[in-house]
């Protein structure tokens, strides 16, 4: 943590030291002041504004998490739903969300669904990899030995396949949270008048550049603090992952 604050902190300082000097216009580029300045000044509004955006990428990672495991668990589970589903899911993330969001805002209004849709088709991809991947990946002697033991085939999914994908999915997850942050700002680009990637479109629009690149901040710290939240569900739900990594 010290390094990375060091490292912060001489960023901070190379980019004043660069606004300082005329490096660029400050209607493109900010001084670091000007944007703590914004982030105090109008942060009623910026709270409100990251308030919902929040909703919307927390509530989006959950359906992707929700759509992503169970698509995994299939495909695990059938070589036909493999065959079927598996290549469309990889052909899905070819189609640029900037083309989805007006079709969902057409069919679904402007209310929380279109948004909530557009975080979860750009999350669940990575949740539903991780967890196909670590689901594969459990050592077949385990599955020897269930079927030896007589297991079921839905008790040694349960048993053992289950608990060993868990690491996978938080993987996953984790991923999810910071593409969820850049899936928001884009459906916040079509039709809606509330959240941070509202406030810099209409910020960018009125030459407004440091609340612009405030809401940027405030969404790297929500990015940074859901990725932390999933680290500490994750040691809290798989205590013993932690200490095969330690």
């Amino acid at each position: 943590m010290i390094g990375a604050a060091l490292v912060l902190l001489l960023g901070l300082g190379a980019w004043e030291l660069y606004a300082a000097l005329g490096g660029v216009d400050p209607l493109v580029l900010p001084a670091p002041h000007d944007v703590a300045t914004a982030l105090w000044s109008d942060r009623g509004l910026l709270g409100h504004d990251l308030l919902v955006t929040g909703e919307e990428v927390l509530l989006g990672i959950l359906l992707a998490v929700a759509v992503g495991l169970a698509c995994a668990v299939a495909i695990h589970l059938s070589p036909v739903v493999r065959r079927a589903v598996y290549p469309l899911l990889i052909a899905s993330q070819t189609v640029p969300v900037v083309v989805l969001a007006p079709l969902l805002v057409v069919w679904l209004g402007f209310g929380l669904a279109p948004k909530l849709i557009v975080v979860g088709v750009v999350c669940f991809f990575p949740v539903v990899v991780s967890t196909l991947d670590a689901l594969v990946g459990i050592d077949p002697a385990l599955g020897k030995l269930m079927r030896t033991l007589g297991a079921s085939r839905a008790q040694a999914f349960l048993r053992v396949e289950a608990p060993s994908a868990l690491p996978g999915l938080f993987s996953g997850a984790r991923i999810a949270v910071v593409v969820a942050v850049i899936g928001a700002v884009l459906a916040e680009d079509t039709g809606t008048s509330a959240g941070l990637g509202y406030v810099i479109r209409t910020a960018g629009g009125q030459l407004e550049a440091p609340l612009a690149y405030a809401a940027v901040v405030l969404l790297a710290v929500l990015a940074i603090a859901l990725f932390l939240l999933i680290t500490l569900l994750e040691r809290a739900a798989l205590p013993w992952t932690r200490e095969e990594r330690g």
